[in-house]
């Protein structure tokens, strides 16, 4: 379905494919980590994706343990459809990388699953 933009604050906003290039960062914790390690390395091995480390601590702005997937908007349909049907539980923060860091991480900032609140003060101090 088509998703209406809305200026309710706590709408959250789904996957578009306005970017060159972008990231999507696997959520996960103790009990659903073997979950998300199994998204990655068939994100990987599915689409021939760049996966990062899998960090079983806090990084960046995270409030999550999370696994960064680098794509590109060739992609875009395809993986975000294959993504969402079977990402389980998890929650997927995912944005544009456009150089600006603090922009990538709230206007460009997407999600598949719950909408967890980002740690922002991390750009601040970097």
């Amino acid at each position: 379905g088509r998703y209406r933009e809305s200026n309710v604050m706590n709408k959250t906003k789904r996957p578009a494919n306005t970017h060159k290039v972008y990231h999507a960062h696997v959520y996960f914790d103790e009990s659903t980590k073997a979950v998300a390690k199994k998204l990655c390395d068939a994100s990987a091995k599915k689409f021939g994706l760049r996966v990062g480390q899998f960090h079983e601590a806090l990084v960046g702005p995270h409030p999550c343990w999370s696994c960064q997937v680098t794509f590109g908007s060739k992609d875009f349909d395809n993986y975000m459809s294959w993504l969402d049907a079977n990402r389980k539980n998890l929650t997927v923060f995912i944005h544009g990388v456009t150089g600006d860091d603090f922009k990538d991480h709230t206007e460009f900032a997407y999600w598949l699953g719950l909408e967890v609140e980002l740690n922002l003060d991390f750009f601040n101090n970097s």
